[in-house]
């Protein structure tokens, strides 16, 4: 299990899943008091929870957690399970005598692999937001159990991919953080090499999605969606970090190719502490780097599981 230290001040992240039936869920907690929040949809298969509140016309200005599932569209009930936990501690938007925890979520299709009836519920959400900390596991666990990549020519030439994370910090205090559950249609490069992909019939060597694409290759139904969440101590609007957002997706196309397809529900989330003046380019440049760093770290800390390979499987192979 590969471990993964947070430094963005306040936030939490935690993971629970079932490895035997290979989904999970993240959670992302803001800090004490929430988060002001933006999200960009591109892929055109999303499953979402509260994202309409995220627009910077709506009333709620601070949102509590951002859960990332994978169980396709049943894997949203975990989203309660994170409510429920913050609901125990007292932490929501006041409503008269009611607090209302504010959770926002994506899922990512993982149907394909393991057992299709297991998915993330209830328990699971509640299990992996008692266990947020700054430290947490990448590679196949969260919602990154389930996850694969390279399906161009359907899922039993893909390869095992998984969750990553990484961060920057500059001398004046800023941090900026993105976590991803990398599962995308298309292959995972580091600038112009190929790490994950669509494999031959004899899972020997890669097929480039890539020139598939260029000849007019008629892809498999889709089995994806890439999703994740920059955290930051910016202070930042609701419109800014939809900004941040929108900038965060050139992290995607940097490192997948095909991305945003019609079968892909990419979606990245950005969450503000609001502690450090920071230009919201600046913020959005590294969240579009420390995108595209995470999901290399989830392709190379994914382990074999499913029976698909992973990146540390082909490299023994080279």
């Amino acid at each position: 299990m590969e471990m993964r230290t947070l430094h963005v001040p306040g936030f939490a992240i935690g993971t629970a899943e079932d490895r035997k039936g290979l989904t999970g869920v993240t959670v992302i907690l803001a800090p004490e008091g929430g988060a002001a929040a933006g999200v960009d949809v591109r892929g055109c298969a999303p499953g979402t929870r509260e994202t309409d509140l995220l627009s910077p016309e709506k009333t709620v200005q601070k949102i509590h957690a951002v859960v990332l599932s994978g169980g396709s569209a049943f894997g949203l009930e975990s989203d309660c399970g994170v409510m429920n936990f913050l609901a125990k501690k007292g932490i929501g938007f006041p409503v008269g005598d009611v607090t209302v925890p504010i959770v926002c979520g994506a899922v990512l299709f993982d149907l394909s692999i393991g057992d299709s009836k297991v998915h993330p519920d209830l328990e699971m959400g509640y299990e992996a937001a008692s266990r947020a900390s700054d430290t947490f596991p990448v590679g196949c666990y969260g919602a990154g159990t389930g996850a694969s990549v390279g399906k161009l020519r359907g899922f039993d030439h893909a390869m095992k991919s998984g969750a990553g994370y990484a961060e920057f910090s500059l001398p004046g205090g800023l941090f900026v953080g993105a976590y991803m559950a990398v599962n995308a249609c298309g292959e995972i490069y580091d600038k112009d090499e190929i790490l994950a992909g669509a494999l031959a019939d004899d899972d020997s060597h890669f097929i480039s999605s890539h020139e598939l694409m260029m000849q007019g290759f008629k892809r498999q139904t889709g089995t994806n969606t890439s999703i994740g969440c920059v955290i930051t101590n910016a202070k930042l609007t609701k419109a800014e970090c939809k900004a941040v957002s929108g900038m965060a997706h050139d992290g995607y196309a940097r490192a997948i190719r095909p991305v945003h397809t019609t079968m892909d529900g990419d979606t990245v989330f950005t969450m503000a502490s609001g502690e450090v003046e920071a230009p919201v380019d600046t913020v959005g440049y590294l969240a579009e780097e420390a995108i595209r760093l995470a999901i290399l770290d989830a392709v190379k800390s994914a382990e074999s599981m499913g029976g698909r390979p992973a990146y540390a499987d082909m490299m023994k192979r080279n």
